[in-house]
C-alpha cells in the first residue's frame, strides 16, 4: 500500500511518514508499518534518519537511470529464458494482456495501462523461473514507475502496442532472438522518454 501510494504519487517526494499515524490509520500496529518502511528503504523509496524523520525520497534522475538500465537487462535476459518454455497458455496470457493496454489508451487510463504493461511483462519473468531476475525487477521497477507517474501523465503513443504484438509473435515461434530484439526495443522506447522528459 505505501509503494503504491508513492509509485502514484499520492505520497509526494519529501513527504514526512509518520509511522504512528500511518499505523492507525491503516489499523495495524506500529511493527509491521516499520518492518514495511524498512523494506521501502532499502528499495530507495524512503529515506530515515534515526530519531528525527522518515520520508519519501526525493526523485532522482540519475536512481532512475540506473534502475531502468538493470529492469531492461533483467527483462531481457528473463525473455532470453522463457522463450523455449513458453506455452500456448502463456501467449494467450501475453495477447489478453495487450488487448487490455490498447482499452486502456484508447480509454486514457494511464494505471490501467500500466498495469496491463505489467501483466504482459510478467508472464516470460514468472515463465523463466528465475527468483533473482525476478526479485530484482520487484525492486527497481517503482523507482521507474515513479518518475514516469509524476513526470509523464501519459503513456507514449500506440507504437507501444505494436512492439507488444512483436514480441508476443515472436514468442509464440519460438525465435528467441526476435523476442529479445523486441524487448530491448520496448524499453529503448522508454528510455527515450526518460531522456527526453529529464534532460
Amino acid at each position: 500500500m505505501l509503494r503504491d501510494a508513492i509509485v502514484e504519487g499520492d505520497l509526494a517526494p519529501g513527504e514526512i511518514i509518520r509511522d504512528g499515524e500511518l499505523a492507525e490509520r491503516v489499523g495495524l500496529s506500529r511493527t509491521p508499518v516499520r518492518e514495511a518502511l524498512a523494506r521501502l528503504a532499502d528499495e530507495g523509496l524512503v529515506e530515515t534518519k534515526p530519531h528525527a524523520y522518515t520520508r519519501v525520497t526525493p526523485l532522482v534522475v540519475r536512481d532512475v537511470r540506473d534502475a531502468y538500465v538493470v529492469v531492461r537487462a533483467m527483462h531481457e535476459l528473463a525473455v532470453r529464458a522463457a522463450v523455449p518454455v513458453l506455452t500456448e497458455r502463456h501467449i494467450e496470457a501475453m495477447r489478453a494482456a495487450n488487448a487490455r493496454f490498447a482499452a486502456a489508451l484508447d480509454a486514457g487510463d494511464v494505471p490501467a495501462a500500466l498495469a496491463a504493461d505489467d501483466e504482459l511483462h510478467d508472464v516470460p519473468v514468472a515463465a523463466a523461473g528465475n527468483r533473482a531476475v525476478a526479485a530484482t525487477i520487484e525492486r527497481y521497477v517503482p523507482l521507474i514507475r515513479r518518475l514516469e507517474r509524476l513526470r509523464f501523465g501519459s503513456l507514449p503513443g500506440r507504437r507501444s502496442i505494436a512492439l507488444h504484438d512483436r514480441l508476443i509473435n515472436a514468442c509464440a515461434a519460438r525465435d528467441t532472438e526476435a523476442a529479445v530484439a523486441a524487448t530491448a526495443e520496448i524499453w529503448a522506447t522508454l528510455g527515450d522518454l526518460l531522456d527526453k522528459e529529464t534532460s
